[in-house]
């Protein structure tokens, strides 16, 4: 994108609504969202195994507890929220129904502001949303993860309100 803008990150199961928590998602959609415009960026499709390619998105029939992705059946020592926390490198925001302790703070040390939704949202109106408030005076914390078009982040000085 040519002007200030936030690589955004989606929860989804079914890639058109935010309608998952963060450890049980089966994607993680990217945009790239500026005050007039969104582009879409990349999804990466996760399984119990961990990253795999195209496919569903289909989500879990009947839920089920969102700790089931965190258990480690292969006893290999594998971290499944590790990735998942990779996958968000670059991004400015994060999308989610839910989100544990441990990974908002690994989100966190990423500089990922992460915004937890109450209810399911259509990732439309979720970017209309964040457009609106970009075009006022942005909050503070949105500010704080705008982006100038090579992807660094603008400082507070730099930015024009």
């Amino acid at each position: 994108m040519d002007s200030p803008h936030l690589r955004v990150a989606v929860t989804s199961n079914s890639l058109l609504q935010v309608d998952a928590n963060f450890a049980a998602a089966r994607q993680v959609v990217f945009y790239d969202v500026a005050r007039d415009a969104s582009a879409f960026v990349d999804v990466i499709h996760f399984s119990r195994a961990g990253r795999k390619g195209p496919g569903g998105g289909l989500g879990r029939a009947g839920g089920g507890c969102i700790m089931d992705d965190m258990e480690n059946d292969d006893g290999s020592g594998r971290d499944p929220l590790v990735e998942r926390v990779e996958a968000l490198k670059g991004c400015s925001v994060l999308f989610t129904l839910g989100l544990s302790d441990l990974a908002a703070v690994r989100i966190h040390n990423l500089r990922v502001f992460p915004v937890k939704s109450e209810q399911t949202r259509a990732i439309d109106d979720v970017i209309t949303a964040l457009q609106r408030l970009m075009r006022g005076v942005p909050p503070l914390w949105l500010r704080r993860v705008m982006r100038d078009a090579d992807g660094n982040r603008l400082e507070l000085d730099e930015q024009e309100i």
